[in-house]
């Protein structure tokens, strides 16, 4: 017979249900974790488990002690009540040494103790094993086995004449072993001596009768068990529910659901809670509209005045240039506010630049113009284009690209926005150290560090790198003319690709950020080929770097792969 398929075409042989069966214990743990009326029910059936079988034990075990000691006095008072008519019939009787009368006597007296007592199974023995010519004979009812030698030895003894010994004995049956009781003590016999007589009784019937008690107890105890079970699920469920509900909401509130709300049921606390959390939903949902309008009001004044300031920055940036362009002919002060004028309007021009671009990203309108691109060709462009301004800062750029050299669907300006802005802090922060900027890649993903060895930052500034404005020291002066957006924009860019950019950066030992794109488009989900933490500045084979010292770091890769 053909093997039955599964819905994602896989094959279901009959292990499956095997293996999944195998499964149980990960998810009755991953039920114990989630599930509040699992674990309250589990724990509330097995401590009353656990009570009531206590419980059943105690009473099994005090019925069973009063139920032998009940038959163990009602056995006593048999055995004494024969023994007593048994010896009276002796006492009374005279045989005067004649055999034969005396053991028409003991005949009689058998009989008079199988009357008297409830109980077949009895043997005598004459304790005096001396010959004698008119002993009677001794009596085989019971199988002498089951007299132990401590019971045969208390009832021979000299106190055995005025007291009763028992003991409890297994009697053989035709359904096996039976529980009993054999009971003993002495007999006298006129001129013979005395006799060890012993009564054995079955047990059998209350142990019959504890059994059924037993098994009462047990049934019963297991539908406690039950019960107990049903009225825990059925309480918890009441009380479960509305906080199953409430978490279902705030998940969904959480999710951006703001106009879902409890439902709300009668006067308890569970309905005062599901009030107060329709209020707290209700003042969340007021208050992020009231900020989505704000943030609204303030994308539109921030795009409306960047598109409005266009027009007058363009005739300040044609008016600046004319005037820069003339300022040899000016006196030493006038030609140097042409020239501070021509870098502010730059700056203006780069601020409102940035400004376009965050509104396009807080309005949802940006759009990627992917073409294949080498990100390692893509790097050696901008470190190109950027080595006369590490040489005014006294900083080495190297490249170093092992891999990243096979094209992957990219924006290639915004990649290069990115790759100079991370170059671009670098230079800045760098102290005029030496910079490294690694390429690599492997089959998921795509990457570009840009490691500096300069004063670094602390963990805490690491976190707010990526915001709007930020900087980690506002006192130190720019000289780079940045606007306090190029991070931010950054990541926008990255994330925009699927992508991620992270930083990481110590105190005295630089930063390294590192820009994962994924190779095949979509989200990235696996790590990048480029750790972030480079661990002991071990970069590319430099070794643990001094940075007091001069370093040597390996020379630039070409685009063939060759060093150069």
């Amino acid at each position: 017979m053909a093997d039955a398929r599964t819905a994602t075409g896989a094959v279901r042989t009959p292990l499956t249900g095997w293996r999944d069966w195998r499964t149980w214990p990960g998810n009755v743990a991953a039920l114990w974790r989630r599930s509040l009326r699992f674990r309250t029910i589990v724990v509330t059936v097995t401590l009353s488990a656990f009570a009531i079988m206590v419980a059943c034990a105690w009473m099994a075990l005090a019925i069973h002690n009063d139920l032998f000691e009940s038959r163990l006095s009602q056995v006593e008072r048999d055995a004494q009540q024969a023994t007593q008519a048994a010896q009276a019939t002796l006492d009374a009787a005279a045989v005067e040494g004649d055999a034969v009368q005396l053991q028409i006597l003991w005949s009689g007296v058998q009989q008079i103790i199988g009357q008297q007592s409830e109980s077949d199974l009895i043997a005598a023995f004459r304790i005096d094993r001396s010959p004698s010519q008119i002993a009677p004979q001794d009596v085989y009812s019971l199988d002498e086995s089951l007299i132990s030698d401590g019971l045969r030895d208390a009832v021979e003894s000299e106190q055995g004449a005025t007291k009763q010994y028992w003991q409890s004995v297994d009697l053989a049956g035709a359904t096996g072993e039976r529980p009993g009781i054999l009971v003993g003590q002495q007999l006298d016999v006129p001129d013979v001596g005395a006799y060890a007589l012993y009564i054995a009784y079955d047990l059998d019937a209350s142990s019959q009768t504890l059994a059924f008690v037993q098994g009462t107890l047990w049934v019963v105890g297991i539908g406690l068990v039950l019960l107990i079970g049903g009225i825990a699920w059925f309480v918890l469920r009441s009380v479960t529910r509305p906080i199953g509900e409430a978490a279902d909401t705030s998940a969904r509130l959480a999710a951006g659901q703001l106009g879902v709300r409890l439902p709300v049921r009668g006067e308890d606390e569970l309905a005062t809670l599901g009030r107060s959390f329709n209020a707290m939903a209700g003042s969340i949902e007021s208050q992020i509209k009231e900020l989505a309008e704000l943030s609204l009001v303030q994308q539109r004044f921030v795009s409306d005045v960047s598109h409005e300031l266009r027009t007058p920055l363009t005739t300040i940036r044609l008016a600046s240039d004319m005037i820069n362009d003339q300022r040899d002919d000016f006196d030493p002060a006038t030609a140097r506010a042409a020239e501070l004028l021509q870098a502010q309007v730059q700056r203006f021009e780069t601020l409102l630049t940035d400004l376009l671009e965050i509104s396009r990203y807080d309005a949802g309108s940006v759009q990627l113009e992917l073409e294949p691109t080498s990100l390692a060709h893509l790097a050696e462009d901008v470190v190109a284009s950027m080595q006369q301004v590490a040489e005014q800062h006294g900083t080495d750029v190297r490249v170093v690209a092992p891999g990243g050299y096979s094209p992957v669907d990219m924006d290639p300006r915004r990649v290069r926005r990115i790759v100079r802005n991370l170059l671009g802090n670098a230079i800045e922060h760098g102290e005029g150290r030496p910079i490294v900027v690694t390429v690599d890649s492997d089959q998921q993903a795509v990457a570009i560090g840009v490691r500096d060895f300069g004063l670094g930052m602390r963990p805490g500034d690491a976190e707010r790198v990526f915001d709007r404005f930020w900087r980690a020291d506002p006192s130190r002066k720019r000289t780079l003319g940045g606007t306090g957006l190029g991070l931010s924009i950054a990541l926008g860019d990255a994330r925009l690709h699927g992508g991620e950019l992270a930083v990481w950066s110590e105190v005295g030992r630089g930063s390294h950020f590192v820009l994962t794109l994924p190779r095949h488009g979509g989200v990235l989900t696996a790590p990048s080929p480029i750790p972030v933490d480079p661990g002991q500045d071990d970069v590319s084979g430099v070794g643990a770097l001094d940075l007091t010292q001069p370093i040597e770091l390996p020379r630039t890769i070409s685009k063939r792969g060759a060093r150069s």
